[in-house]
């Protein structure tokens, strides 16, 4: 009986340890999709309004390879710093998982900020877009897709240019990503 005993509390302790307690990226966004001091929204591709802007066939692939996005904002305000440090602190940790690959870091007037990307780096599924700001908060966007290429990562931020996309649609995010 107490070798059955040991035997399961071995097992059961090496199942416990290989769990891993590092959170993913989504269920970050599940567990903080309703959270007041968050702002979520969830887009298909075509609120970018594509489908009339004049694109070359490499802006067109890029275009065709992104099915949606999800944007999660953290509004700062006085009443809710600590709890901005602590949710800051959390979503640096999970994009420094082993996942996800650097493509570039941003720094700017506005903030600092990373993108990222899982996937291949010829076939990527995901791209990751954060920025923070002290004073207002921070944005994650996770760009949902179908064999996106880093390269037309460029093209595609052309082609979104050339279209008259003002921010239609994204509500109260809009007005927090504008400042």
């Amino acid at each position: 009986m107490k070798y059955i005993f040991k035997s399961v509390l071995v097992v059961g302790t090496i199942l416990f340890a290989s769990c891993s307690s590092q959170q993913s990226l989504q269920e970050y966004y599940v567990d903080n999709s309703e959270n007041p001091n968050f702002i979520s929204i969830d887009l298909p591709a075509s609120i970018l309004k594509m489908d009339a802007v004049d694109l070359n066939p490499t802006q067109k692939e890029a275009v065709e390879s992104l099915r949606k996005f999800n944007l999660l904002a953290f509004k700062k305000d006085a009443d809710n710093a600590l709890e901005f440090e602590a949710e800051k602190k959390k979503v640096r940790e999970i994009l420094k998982g082993d996942d996800f690959v650097e493509l570039m870091k941003i720094n700017s007037k506005y903030g600092k900020g990373v993108i990222k990307y899982l996937g291949d780096e010829d076939a990527i599924d995901e791209v990751i877009i954060y920025g923070d700001s002290d004073d207002k908060g921070f944005a994650l966007v996770r760009v949902l897709g179908k064999d996106m290429n880093p390269a037309h990562i460029v093209q595609l931020m052309q082609a979104i240019q050339k279209s008259d996309y003002k921010g239609e649609g994204l509500g109260e995010i809009g007005d927090f990503l504008k400042g």
